[in-house]
């Protein structure tokens, strides 16, 4: 038997003073619509770590360091990407520093808070509502 091989992402979630840092989306899918900062692994070349490092700071300009990151989910839902099944490795990023700005695919980059409710791409949302549950278990 033949087992395909899904793609593999890490989104990040950092927050400022109650706000979550979005990037507006620059190409397709969901172009123009607020995501987490995040992309695809590069195959054979690094660790998840090493991918949410790297699609921090090429997106939103802001440098973290692996042991900085905290994994809080993964979704694996084959239709959660229109691009075919892409498992995503959602991480908090407990520190961080730079100057932020959007790059790469961002094409603009808003701190929201998180009372309020964006309507993101893929399954963002989810994430949001699963970090604002960590956020109560862990008394921030």
């Amino acid at each position: 038997m033949k087992y395909k091989n899904p793609a593999a992402t890490a989104s990040m979630i950092v927050e400022r003073e109650g706000k979550i840092c979005y990037v507006k989306r620059k190409r397709n899918p969901y172009k123009g619509m607020l995501a987490l900062p995040g992309g695809f692994l590069d195959y054979m070349k690094e660790s998840l770590e090493q991918t949410a490092i790297r699609e921090l700071k090429e997106e939103t300009n802001l440098d973290a360091d692996s042991n900085e990151l905290e994994l809080l989910m993964v979704n694996s839902s084959p239709t959660r990407d229109p691009r075919g099944q892409v498992i995503d490795h959602v991480y908090i990023v407990k520190n961080y520093s730079g100057i932020p700005r959007a790059g790469d695919d961002a094409s603009e980059l808003y701190w929201i808070s998180l009372e309020e409710n964006p309507k993101l791409a893929f399954d963002h949302n989810l994430a949001i509502e699963k970090y604002k549950t960590w956020r109560e278990k862990n008394d921030i």
